[in-house]
């Protein structure tokens, strides 16, 4: 009789506790983004949208500009570094350009007499007049050279002669202007398969420190141009290697990711650009 007591009792017991453990709060599954390989979390750390950042171990001028999404030469000249861009830990470094405020006098300027006026004028006649001959210059035969427009056909961009797909895989994912989109494309594969660089290059960096991309490969192309590549399983390449168009830089991983594939984006000027209005039609 004691025996079945007890046995009674230890049912009520285990039923007591599992209604327990079903009614405690369950913790929510990471959120991901529409990526599908790395969480909101993790990519907002990535980004940086402060306006002063300290340099960490490890870290390179490109990687930090990849981050704010800025381009690399605009974010050197806001910090006063030259080519080739040498930073170190610990460094500060601007992220914003620094706007200089003109300075508060308590003087009044003194007023200019009508001569002194009328000299200033004809000097402001003469100065125009200078640039114009400058921004029309005259050759040997006496023709006159628009110069304001060969300086201004030296800031269109640097076009890439020759772009490749990384790999010929599914694009399982595909290029979103959204804020928490895709900001390249998502290229499905194996494990171990082969990524090729898109364009021919310079590495400027070859990595994990970005979060959220895992094994990470950046080549810059020119001045414009970058591309990177994601979640790989191994790096074959390293910082400021000359690479050619259809090199093997890589292999196909899930580094950062939750499942094998290749994350490639394309940066035009710091910012985002769709890869597949450069990539040749598959």
């Amino acid at each position: 009789m004691l025996g079945a007591n007890w046995y009674k009792n230890a049912i009520l017991v285990c039923l007591l506790l599992l209604a327990g453990c079903s009614s405690k709060p369950q913790k929510p599954a990471p959120v991901v983004d529409i990526q599908g390989h790395a969480p909101i979390t993790n990519k907002s750390k990535n980004t940086l949208q402060q306006s002063e950042y300290l340099v960490k171990k490890g870290e390179t001028l490109y990687a930090i500009a990849w981050r704010a999404n800025v381009n690399v030469k605009t974010l050197a000249s806001w910090n006063n570094i030259t080519a080739p861009y040498h930073i170190y830990p610990g460094q500060k470094l601007s992220l914003s350009k620094a706007i200089s405020k003109p300075k508060n006098s308590a003087k009044t300027p003194p007023q200019p007499n009508k001569n002194s006026a009328n000299k200033s004028e004809k000097n402001v006649k003469k100065a125009v007049d200078q640039k114009k001959n400058q921004e029309y210059g005259v050759n040997e035969g006496g023709q006159k050279i628009n110069r304001k427009s060969t300086q201004k056909q030296s800031t269109f961009s640097q076009k890439i002669r020759r772009w490749l797909w990384p790999h010929n895989g599914k694009v399982v994912q595909t290029f979103s202007t959204k804020v928490q989109g895709n900001k390249g494309i998502d290229i499905a594969g194996r494990k171990g398969d082969n990524i090729k660089a898109a364009a021919s290059g310079t590495v400027v960096y070859a990595g994990n420190a970005l979060r959220g991309y895992g094994n990470l490969v950046i080549i810059k192309h020119n001045d414009d141009y970058l591309s990177a590549y994601a979640h790989n399983d191994r790096i074959l390449v390293k910082e400021q290697q000359q690479i050619n168009a259809g090199d093997v830089i890589a292999k196909m991983g899930d580094t950062d990711a939750q499942r094998v594939m290749l994350h490639f984006e394309v940066r035009f000027r710091g910012k985002s650009v769709n890869p597949q209005k450069y990539l040749p039609k598959k």
